[in-house]
């Protein structure tokens, strides 16, 4: 049994881990407000003092008077990265309204504060987490996309396939009216998966799908893993809430069919190596996404064309005002790369009755 001095000891290295964590997420705060404020503000504002604040109900503040930006430490510690960013990003909104353009008779949400999150596309509610509700509209293509996803899931492979066809047209054309429409669409942002250090060919061909073939745009966006004190990165969709919650559902959908897909490649070679899972996987999602092309270009020749959103571009221009791009190298096209390829070209997007491969019920409440 430990004594009490050792006891003392524990704890003191405890606080000592704990203290050495929120000095590296204050950092790391640090590192991603001046990036925000090159990005957004082009270096308008000074480096204000950072803390991390336990306010049950405050997700963060900007005081006038400290010149201290608080971040909840609970937000830190349990919603990642993300809602992290886009709370300090609120944060800086306030800060530029006070220290910049030198407006005190407003409130603090007044029309200085709401005219700067719109033009940078900040969420001026600040909840950490973009908002999911979704229009009656939006709502009614979910359910008839759900419906025909369920019937997709058909032991018949040629219904399967119809189905699947049924629901990718569908959504071309609500995307189609809705541009043409040319009214005020309301976007968003999501991000899929969670954060890590190495993303893998498989997971950049499904961005590559969604971002063709779901109406997002896609981006992938450094965040650090607090509590594993490790930089990484995830995957951000922009897109109506609609557009949002299918390529949300495909994700989960084509990450969890390619590890079954293994799984079964596994045990017809007989093998339980994972030395070839990596080029499976790839395979899988490149097979997947040429299946996707060949039903775009019958699509085409019905006159359904998709050019893109406009109104998109400039929104998620707006969140990523300085873009890069990268190139990387394919995994080896070998043997197991064939295997997969030939089974995406045969994977059909489906819904299964009840829930997502990811636990949560899909597009529709209940």
């Amino acid at each position: 049994m430990p004594s009490s001095g050792q006891g003392t000891k524990k704890r003191a290295r405890l606080e000592a881990l704990t203290s050495e964590l929120e000095r590296l997420v204050l950092r790391e705060i640090a590192l991603e407000y001046d990036r925000v404020n090159r990005a957004y503000f082009k270096g308008a504002m000074r480096l204000p003092t950072f803390e991390l604040g336990d306010a049950g109900g405050r997700l963060g503040r900007f005081s006038e008077d400290t010149r201290a930006l608080e971040i909840s430490r609970k937000l830190v510690e349990t919603a990642g990265w993300g809602p992290v960013v886009e709370v300090l990003k609120h944060e800086m909104a306030h800060q530029y309204v006070i220290e910049v353009l030198h407006i005190h008779d407003e409130t603090s949400h007044g029309p200085a504060f709401r005219s700067i999150c719109e033009r940078l596309a900040i969420d001026a509610r600040a909840s950490g987490v973009p908002d999911k509700q979704r229009s009656k509209e939006e709502e009614r293509v979910l359910e008839r996309v759900a419906k025909l996803l369920a019937l997709a899931d058909s032991p018949s492979e040629h219904e399967a396939q119809t189905a699947m066809n049924l629901a990718q047209r569908l959504m071309l054309k609500y995307n189609l009216e809705n541009v043409a429409a040319a009214g005020s669409r309301a976007y968003s942002f999501r991000h899929l998966g969670t954060p890590t250090g190495r993303v893998t060919e498989a997971e950049r061909l499904i961005a590559v799908i969604l971002g063709d073939h779901f109406f997002v745009n896609v981006i992938w966006v450094p965040v650090y893993r607090a509590l594993e004190e490790k930089r990484g990165s995830v995957l951000e969709v922009c897109g109506t809430r609609a557009n949002l919650e299918l390529a949300a559902y495909a994700y989960d959908f084509l990450r969890g069919a390619g590890e079954r897909l293994w799984r079964e490649h596994q045990t017809r070679m007989g093998t339980k190596k994972n030395r070839d899972r990596l080029p499976f996987l790839a395979g899988v999602m490149s097979g997947f996404y040429a299946k996707l092309n060949d039903e775009r270009k019958a699509q085409s020749k019905e006159g359904l064309v998709w050019v893109g959103d406009a109104d998109l571009r400039a929104y998620y221009r707006r969140r990523h005002p300085h873009i890069q791009s990268a190139r990387f190298a394919g995994s080896a096209r070998n043997e197991a790369h064939s295997h997969g390829r030939e089974a995406g070209r045969r994977l059909v997007l489906h819904r299964p009755m009840g829930q997502g491969p990811s636990g949560r019920t899909l597009l529709l409440k209940g």
